[in-house]
């Protein structure tokens, strides 16, 4: 584990790996697609563009479903499929390998601000401007449950735990265009009744990004009060307030083995935090000729995206920078013995099989909906020869 820096250690400028120039307005979304060649950007522009990730150049055309601004864009679990959000309320879901839009959700009426996948792929949460998340199910198109109407005049972002009990929730708690103080709260609700479980207070202005830990321990905000906020999920309670950012703070991420978090700033900069203790990581911000929107790790956590107001989404070498600021063990995977696993087990003999790197259970070989399995303890494990994933027999 990583210690905390007493000492600040300098590190040259940090400039980009890659610099992807084609949309014709701010990128708003950038995610990182399988096999590690390719990324894809949402814009202003209304358009979605999938670039090379070592040429810069954009692959094909541009994806396309009218003319709206494209707010968020979030990768399946699978890794096949693209959800966004738009300006004119629309959910919209495409195929990677088409490029088309293969089902349209309607039923928000402002701007969709924030879609999330929960981690079986089966359902997508989106956070409104009309104030309300709603669930969408994958497969039939249709809403789960009513609207959340969260109380949010805007809802900036809105994601599932990763156990897929809860949603977090955090937004505009008044009128844009109205003085006066503003309601600042991240809020957590309950997936199956769409009940509020808690209200966190602590930020003292909008919150526009949330993130949870894989774990489900730990939840994120990041805020228009300049501040990143470490919530501990057993109690609500705020651990720790993350403040070098001098401006509004748009987007975190998390890197895919849970070290580091990075986060997008109004300031034009991307930081690092060292998750281990909470602390900034010591090198140059990553600076944006304007203000820095979005930001996505790569699945081996070595790579950042980040998309920018100037029209552009840049590519930087995280690893690089972190080993030059002495903390290469923050780019290790986890690992085995340091996770605490608990499985389903029921009444039938089941054969669970799970990625460890994401936790998300991939195959189950016979029994029932595991959603409804209470959790206990599996009796018997075994890795496979690269420890990649876990079998478990309950």
């Amino acid at each position: 584990m990583a210690s905390p820096s007493t000492k600040k250690k300098e590190t040259s400028e940090i400039t980009p790996r890659q610099k992807f120039e084609g949309p014709t307005e701010g990128v708003w979304g950038v995610v990182h697609l399988p096999g590690g060649q390719r990324i894809i950007t949402c814009s202003d522009d209304g358009s979605l563009r999938v670039w090379n990730l070592e040429s810069g150049k954009q692959m094909g055309e541009d994806w396309k479903d009218g003319e709206s601004v494209v707010r968020s864009i979030a990768l399946s679990p699978d890794g096949k499929k693209v959800v966004s959000g738009s300006d004119d309320g629309a959910v919209r879901l495409w195929d990677i390998d088409t490029c088309k839009v293969i089902m349209k959700w309607m039923g928000h009426t402002r701007e969709v601000k924030s879609v999330c996948w929960s981690r079986d792929g089966r359902k997508v949460l989106s956070g409104s401007g009309d104030g309300t998340a709603r669930q969408w199910n994958v497969e039939s198109g249709g809403t789960i449950l009513e609207p959340i109407k969260t109380g949010h005049i805007y809802v900036f972002a809105a994601v599932y735990s990763p156990d897929m009990t809860l949603i977090a929730t955090g937004g505009c708690g008044c009128d844009i265009n109205r003085s006066g103080p503003r309601e600042s709260s991240v809020k957590i609700w309950d997936v199956k009744t769409g009940e509020l479980v808690a209200t966190l207070k602590g930020h003292t202005h909008d919150v526009h990004c949330l993130a949870w830990t894989m774990d489900g321990n730990t939840l994120i905000s990041g805020s228009y009060d300049n501040s990143i906020r470490i919530w501990n999920t057993t109690n609500w309670q705020q651990t720790t307030v993350l403040d070098e950012h001098t401006d509004l703070v748009y987007a975190i991420a998390i890197s895919p083995n849970g070290c580091i978090l990075a986060s997008a700033s109004h300031d034009k900069t991307a930081r690092l935090w060292n998750l281990e203790n909470e602390q900034p990581i010591n090198i140059s911000p990553l600076q944006h000729a304007e203000p820095a929107h979005c930001l996505s790790f790569s699945a081996d956590g070595k790579l950042l995206a980040t998309g920018c107001h100037d029209r552009n989404a840049y590519s930087w070498d995280i690893a690089a920078v972190v080993k030059e600021a002495g903390l290469g063990d923050l780019l290790l995977d986890s690992k085995p013995k340091k996770l605490a696993l608990r499985v389903c087990y029921t009444a039938i003999k089941d054969i669970i099989l799970f990625n460890i790197h994401t936790l998300g259970q991939c195959y189950t070989a016979s029994g029932p909906d595991t959603s409804t399995c209470q959790s206990r303890p599996s009796r018997f494990f075994r890795w496979n020869p690269t420890n990649s994933f876990l079998c478990t027999k309950s």
